[in-house]
């Protein structure tokens, strides 16, 4: 039997019939910071990064749209765990399909209520710099490395769910439209005002299997658009050239470190040669020469814009090249020379630290550059924006050939 026992005292928990005031307030919550954050991000994509001026605004507004992100995700966790101590309330609808499809809507839009927003969250972990979260605190996740591959998985991973999310929405508001316009029943009032109505009947059997197919079907997708993604977070390995010194680089990074919106950006060069003329006994003829794929720069959310025109710009200077002469520098050592990048050359001392055991050499040292000495952001001259600074460190390990 249907119950509609409209003048029932109102409760802030869940009858067999009714919503109480918490679920409805959590469901307007959850909606308005999607109907707020959903729109911001896709604007926020659209926004161009030409000026100084422009790339602050489309930081600003990626900001705004992921500090919303994150409050989105612990709302929607607390309505998931309201939800599971509450009693549902009965369908309205005494149709069998009507009733499962709603069901299975429900069960992707409560996942999605977590896993798009979990997502957007260890992209942004995984990278660095660009549109930092407003909250004080998330910059960062536990167990969320700061990779390239694990940022590529989970921004996919968001832009899908984000879909799934926006199709599971605009069912759920047609479907409610359908009972208030057409059916003319009270689904839609139950959530708005706290109406009874439902009773015992109808209830939407096997609507949480179809809600699960739909997410393992959502994250094989993620799979396939992002193939090979576990081979490539591996560490890659450093193409090297055995020079005429004897010296072959058997691993090292060639990393870079600007600052970003006020916030440290890491990244670092894929592709890279060493060709070392070295023999700490010699008082000269200390050589090395290192040659740099430009474009094989990973730099976070910003790779594809630090190797641009307006930057590195690799598409007209796809190579950097640093030849130097290396000497003693009081306990150290110094690599001075000169390097290319970016269609300008300027001269460059490179401080370093060298540990020779046998026949395998250790060196670590870093340098500070100003990118404007190679006119390379010449569109960003705000230092608030895009820093000047850039500091290179290079750390490898070479083995002497007998």
């Amino acid at each position: 039997m249907r119950h509609t026992a409209k003048g029932a005292p109102m409760t802030w928990t869940n009858t067999d019939i009714r919503y109480g005031r918490i679920a409805r307030g959590l469901h307007w919550l959850t909606a308005g910071l999607i109907l707020t954050t959903v729109p911001l991000g896709l604007w926020a994509e659209s926004l161009p990064f030409g000026t100084s001026e422009e790339l602050a605004w489309k930081a600003q507004v990626f900001s705004v749209h992921k500090t919303l992100g994150v409050a989105a995700f612990f709302v929607g966790v607390a309505r998931i765990i309201w939800a599971l101590t509450q009693p549902h309330p009965a369908p309205v609808s005494r149709k069998a399909a009507e009733v499962w499809l709603a069901g299975v809507m429900h069960g992707v839009l409560y996942g999605a209520l977590v896993l798009v927003p979990l997502s957007g969250w260890v992209h942004h972990a995984a990278t660095t710099g660009f549109a930092p979260i407003l909250w004080p605190f998330g910059q960062g996740l536990p167990l969320v490395p700061k990779s390239e591959s694990v940022a590529e998985v989970a921004g996919v991973a968001h832009w899908l769910f984000t879909k799934l999310l926006i199709g599971a929405v605009v069912l759920h508001v047609a479907g409610a439209l359908k009972h208030a316009l057409i059916d003319r029943d009270a689904v839609l009032a139950r959530m708005l005002r706290g109406v009874a109505a439902g009773g015992a009947g109808l209830r939407a059997r096997g609507a949480g299997l179809g809600a699960a197919t739909a997410w393992v079907l959502a994250l094989a997708a993620v799979l396939v658009l992002v193939p090979g993604t576990a081979e490539r977070a591996a560490s890659v390995p450093v193409p090297v050239v055995a020079s005429a010194g004897g010296w072959t680089v058997e691993q090292g990074t060639l990393s870079i470190t600007v600052r970003q919106m006020g916030a440290e950006v890491e990244g670092r060069f894929a592709t890279w040669t060493a060709d070392i003329a070295f023999d700490p006994a010699a008082a000269a003829g200390n050589r090395v020469s290192v040659t740099v794929d430009v474009s094989s720069l990973s730099l976070g959310s910003v790779s594809a814009q630090a190797v641009g025109p307006d930057f590195l710009n690799a598409g007209t200077h796809p190579v950097a090249r640093f030849d130097a002469d290396i000497r003693r520098d009081g306990e150290g050592w110094l690599a001075a020379g000169v390097l290319a990048l970016a269609g300008a050359e300027v001269a460059v001392d490179l401080p370093f630290t060298l540990d020779i055991k046998d026949d395998v050499a250790t060196a670590q040292g870093s340098v500070a550059l100003d990118r404007r000495a190679f006119g390379i952001g010449a569109k960003y001259p705000d230092e608030a924006t895009v820093g000047h600074g850039v500091t290179v460190t290079m750390d490898l390990t070479a083995r002497r050939q007998p």
